[in-house]
């Protein structure tokens, strides 16, 4: 009769635990009290499992501390539900005092520990974690080993994840996402392009996670053709096609290829939005420059009744800044507060100080970071050095560059702006002492660089630099362009073509003494980037060109395209090339077609 009713106990608790019953289980755990069956350790482990699956953890620890013998399963379930309500010091204690008992860990004791390590962001004890694994010799467990590469993936330690991936010899498709995923975040993008065609090679298909981390980092990468293959592949498969998270990534990709066009049928066609689809397009809008689309998008969005969060805000915010659109922003940000009953975040701060500062308004953008309620952070007082950088503004500039100097005391562009600044106001005495703290310090200027993609090769070029076998090429082209007078007489060419006119080329404004485009050491790396590709274009296609750093503090790593070589190659050169590049690069020119015949062009060129 004992084994009987403690049977049936042990049965109710079980039921209890699966349908999440609280009551039911309170009664049971009365009926196991009034039998006297509260020693049966299997009643008391269903107990624990019972309160936790329940969400009552403070009763499951009652329970726990009460039992006079504890097997494995109670230790792992409590251990698993800490973790899973993320309560991760409380599963940390738990685990050192099963440590200090003696006990050994198995292949179910080691994940939730491992994941409240990567909740705390313990480096040390993950660390010591992953030895204890490799000595029980639990890294063939695709959970634990997923576990240990997913803490490596979010601490940003790419070399450990990559020789746990290595080391595994049974890979998931989690496992697989998991190093993608890993890899577009840290911005290595062609890694994980290389990591998902290992996937494929390997026989694991992808799913609806792998998806928008390939997508991102076909964005990131500026691969237009590969997220073009992953979008037909999405397009055939009726799992996939109406997933909103997939179109919300295609979106995002084809913005950041420049393709907005593309970005704005995926919106349209989508017969599910979310609040994350209206923010994405909000926001591809405003890199591109579009502001008053991205305003009329937001508007549109709230009388469809979705109501904004602080990262939709945010976006609006930025989409303001990068066209000028200062009235707006104002009214956005102060609506923050009062239409959407938000605390402004520093992003939401850092958008507005960008905005007045890169317009000019620089008083008031410094009032209002003095007047923040939050804790300046180095992308506010940024935000407003960039502006007083392109304003050549040295009172505030200083004020901002020496709170990032406290701020950021080994980040070099905070330097080399405030030295801009100087430079720019004939200030030497100041740049000398900048360069010195700069020297002091061992700091260093990261290269600027860009690069284009033709016909599969990528292609680095670097300010000054001429090491690349297309450089000899690219210089004589650019003289060609410039003694033929493809540019009229009152073309802006030096803000194209060269960092400072003052060192500018011939046929350029300034006038410099500089024999040839060679010959300068300010010639834009961008522009031999994209004379680079005009000049292997001619079979068609499409060329792209990336850059690592930008005048605008939001637009780096802007990409953008240029095709159509084939009908018209040098119309595109004369002008709408020199735009393209400005307005990517945040150059004001003006340049005109000085003729719209196509064949005296090009036989000016050659």
């Amino acid at each position: 009769m004992f084994h009987e009713t403690a049977f049936y106990l042990s049965s109710l608790l079980r039921n209890c635990a699966l349908l999440s019953a609280i009551s039911q289980a309170k009664q049971t755990h009365a009926q196991i009290l009034v039998h006297g069956f509260l020693s049966n350790v299997t009643l008391q482990t269903d107990l624990l499992l019972a309160y936790c699956k329940c969400g009552f953890l403070q009763n499951a620890r009652r329970v726990f501390d009460k039992m006079p013998k504890r097997n494995m399963h109670s230790w792992n379930i409590l251990l698993a539900s800490y973790a899973h309500n993320f309560r991760y010091l409380d599963a940390i204690s738990v685990f050192n005092e099963f440590l200090k008992m003696g006990l050994r860990p198995d292949h179910y004791t080691l994940p939730p520990v491992l994941k409240a390590c990567a909740g705390i962001g313990d480096a040390y004890l993950c660390k010591m974690l992953h030895g204890r694994v490799v000595r029980i010799g639990f890294e063939e467990y695709v959970v634990v080993g997923s576990l240990v590469l997913d803490f490596y993936v979010k601490c940003g330690n790419l070399v450990d994840a990559r020789r746990v991936f290595s080391n595994m010899s049974c890979r998931d498709s989690a496992v697989w996402n998991l190093m993608i995923a890993g890899f577009g975040r840290a911005g290595f993008y062609s890694d994980a392009l290389n990591c998902f065609r290992s996937m494929l090679s390997e026989g694991e298909n992808m799913d609806s996670m792998t998806i928008p981390s390939i997508l991102n980092a076909c964005g990131g990468e500026g691969d237009l053709m590969k997220g073009k293959e992953i979008h037909g592949q999405v397009v055939k498969s009726f799992i996939f096609d109406g997933d909103v998270a997939i179109n919300n990534s295609l979106i995002d990709m084809y913005a950041k290829c420049g393709c907005l066009h593309d970005s704005e049928k995926v919106f349209r066609s989508m017969h599910e939005l979310n609040l994350i689809t209206w923010t994405t397009m909000i926001s591809c809008y405003g890199v591109h420059g579009k502001g008053e689309d991205s305003l009329a998008l937001f508007n549109k969005m709230r009388d469809c009744g979705f109501k904004p969060n602080s990262v939709t805000l945010t976006a609006v915010l930025a989409s303001c800044s990068h066209s000028g659109l200062i009235d707006q922003g104002r009214r956005i940000f102060n609506s923050i507060s009062f239409d959407y009953e938000l605390e402004p975040s520093v992003e939401h701060y850092a958008c507005m100080v960008d905005l007045l500062a890169r317009f000019g308004h620089l008083e008031e953008a410094l009032e209002l970071v003095q007047n923040m309620k939050l804790v300046v952070t180095p992308s506010v007082w940024g935000a407003l050095l960039s502006g007083c950088m392109m304003h050549n503004n040295v009172e505030i500039g200083e004020i901002a560059a020496l709170r990032l100097f406290d701020l950021e005391p080994r980040n070099s562009s905070n330097y080399i702006a405030l030295c801009s600044i100087y430079d720019s106001l004939n200030i030497r005495d100041r740049v000398s002492l900048i360069r010195a703290k700069m020297r002091n310090l061992s700091l260093v200027k990261t290269p600027g660089c860009s690069w284009i993609t033709i016909a599969g090769k990528t292609h680095e070029f670097y300010q000054g630099d001429h090491s690349h076998p297309e450089t000899p090429m690219v210089y004589e082209m650019l003289d060609r362009m410039v003694k033929a007078s493809v540019f009229p007489g009152d073309c802006e060419l030096g803000d194209c073509l060269w960092t400072d006119t003052r060192h500018s080329g011939p046929g350029c404004k300034g006038g410099g003494e500089a024999k040839g485009a060679k010959d300068c050491p300010k010639l834009r790396r961008g522009a031999l980037a994209v004379v680079a590709g005009i000049k292997n274009s001619w079979g068609g296609g499409c060329r792209r060109i990336t850059g690592n750093e930008g005048k605008k503090p939001q637009l780096k790593s802007r990409l953008f395209n240029f095709s159509g070589f084939r009908a018209e190659p040098w119309v595109l050169v004369g002008w709408r090339f020199w735009n393209l590049l400005a307005q990517n690069w945040g150059h004001q020119i003006h340049v005109y077609p000085p003729c719209t015949n196509k064949q005296e062009l090009i036989e000016k060129v050659f």
